[in-house]
């Protein structure tokens, strides 16, 4: 999992914003400030803002001890590849042998520290899913100097925004 920095209070924008449309999905709105952009409006002036948060956790099926030291076993593979690349750079000789054996640890030194962390768990949390962040509207906003010329554009988009876009 990636960990994202989140601006904190005091490094949030401070410029006053007017929401100019509503709209159901993120990419209705990113569809909305394109067509901002494409007619020459100063879009940094624009900001997207998710509204109503939720997590969201799909299973992706059962985790077991074997499927943990597989996916561990990937993972060390990888590293071990790496490191064997690097370390076959300063071998004379055999480098292939070097890169092999690197590559075959760290898949074995992968699997077992995976089967041990899922096998710590005990159980309680026998299956693998991923998260992430939805949110339930999205409110397109601009600094309120421009919020009338955005407007004026986002009306003659109508034949596209006219589903999605509720004029505030």
């Amino acid at each position: 999992m990636t960990t994202t920095h989140l601006p904190l209070p005091a490094e949030l924008p401070t410029t006053a914003s007017t929401s100019v449309g509503d709209y159901p999905t993120y990419a209705a709105a990113q569809q909305a400030v394109d067509y901002l952009s494409d007619h020459d409006f100063a879009v940094q002036h624009a900001t997207i803002v998710g509204t109503d948060l939720r997590l969201v956790e799909n299973v992706t099926g059962r985790m077991t001890i074997a499927r943990a030291a597989l996916a561990g076993a990937g993972g060390g593979a990888w590293l071990g590849l790496l490191l064997g690349a690097v370390l076959a750079l300063f071998t004379t000789g055999a480098w292939w042998i070097v890169i092999a054996v690197a590559t075959v640890g760290g898949a074995a030194w992968g699997a077992t520290m995976a089967a041990a962390a899922h096998a710590a768990t005990r159980g309680r949390r026998d299956f693998a899913s991923r998260r992430h962040l939805a949110a339930a509207r999205y409110h397109l906003t601009v600094a309120t100097e421009h919020a009338e010329h955005a407007r004026r554009l986002l009306h003659q988009h109508a034949e596209v925004m006219a589903y999605t876009w509720r004029p505030h």
